[in-house]
């Protein structure tokens, strides 16, 4: 077995390191905080086989057959993308609007234009054939929840911001941080931040803690992460910015790396804008699947010119909408998301604010 040691500025750069050298089969021997040059950074000692042995053929086994279908899955996946994708583009001509009323196919029609997915339209479609005067709504209704961003409600202590760069994730921290110092001056907030390799992030986090009385602390390794459970019980709720995560990895990988995935106290946020493509959605879904996945929170309303992702993610994930963000300021720019809140400006383009959104 061969060992090597890694340092970098963090966990995440460290364990880059080892996957980039080694490869996906490194096996992780410890992951400690350490002191280089009067600076904290992140230990990985990993190992691998010296000598790997040459694989067999396992093709004519039991177990060869499922190895291979494993690795072929992401392949697999996409090809069985395009075949829902060719199926539904030949139901599509079978949804004769006839068969629905006036006000159904008016509404229908609207959410193409919304840039609702074909699989959620038939959905709709097939849901109102059955019962001609079923309301539009009443077909609608299922597909979407909301669980508004409240201390009230959400009842864990830790929540974590995730989300592809740009999306809004630290702004969002901050101006649900701040909506909630002010309605409640005597709650305990901490803001920490996870994304060491983004100077720009800390600093806002940091700046605004600092201006609000709020704490801050920083996560570079596992062992930042145990400190902060371990202090947990200083605050009331606990804000946490993760960073974008690049290439191959996921969301479970990187909880994995840095201990969130046994912190059962914990509630992750995806955080999105309405107006990435279609394949960048279904990316995301398979990037940020977690068993501590909660809540979508909607950011940059106010720059989209169609809200139908909203319903699209809400019909692929099951997740329930957590809070809209809107405007270019961080105060009174983000509002706990109700459903009637979210159809209205689905229908109406109505922002939370009151605004109308052209």
């Amino acid at each position: 077995m061969r060992m090597k040691t890694y340092r970098a500025a963090t966990s995440t750069a460290a364990f880059a390191k080892v996957r980039s050298e080694l490869g996906d089969e490194a096996v992780i021997l410890s992951n400690k905080t350490v002191t280089e040059n009067g600076c904290k950074c992140c230990e990985i000692v990993a190992a691998v086989e010296s000598d790997p042995q040459p694989r067999r053929p396992q093709r004519d086994t039991r177990d060869g057959v499922v190895d291979a279908a494993l690795r072929d899955s992401v392949g697999w996946q996409r090809e069985w993308s395009q075949i829902k994708g060719q199926i539904l583009a030949l139901m599509k001509p079978q949804m004769d609007p006839t068969r629905l009323s006036s006000k159904q196919r008016i509404a229908l029609e609207y959410l193409e234009r919304e840039e609702v997915d074909e699989r959620v339209l038939t959905h709709v479609y097939c849901t109102m054939r059955e019962t001609r005067d079923l309301p539009v709504m009443g077909a609608l209704d299922p597909l979407l929840k909301a669980t508004p961003f409240r201390a009230g409600t959400w009842t864990n202590r830790f929540h974590a911001f995730a989300g592809p760069g740009g999306a809004g994730k630290t702004s969002s921290l901050v101006r649900l941080a701040l909506r909630m110092k002010k309605e409640q001056p005597g709650m305990r907030l901490c803001l920490a931040t996870a994304d060491g390799g983004r100077g720009k992030g800390r600093l806002i986090l940091k700046h605004y803690a600092e201006l609000s009385g709020l704490a801050f602390r920083e996560i570079i390794t596992k062992d930042d992460f145990a400190l902060l459970r371990d202090e947990a019980r200083q605050f009331d709720m606990i804000l946490i910015d993760l960073p974008g995560l690049s290439g191959r990895t996921t969301l479970e990988e990187w909880s994995r790396l840095y201990g969130l995935h046994e912190c059962p106290d914990l509630s992750i946020h995806l955080v999105l804008n309405p107006y990435y493509s279609k394949g960048q959605f279904e990316r995301f879904v398979d990037k940020y699947k977690s068993e501590q996945l909660a809540s979508v929170i909607w950011t940059k309303l106010d720059e989209a010119c169609t809200f139908g992702a909203i319903l699209n993610m809400a019909f692929a994930g099951g997740l329930p909408v957590s809070a809209l963000s809107y405007g270019p300021g961080l105060k009174n720019s983000i509002s706990p998301a109700t459903e009637e809140m979210i159809w209205r400006l689905m229908f109406m383009r109505r922002l939370p604010d009151g605004t109308t959104q052209p």
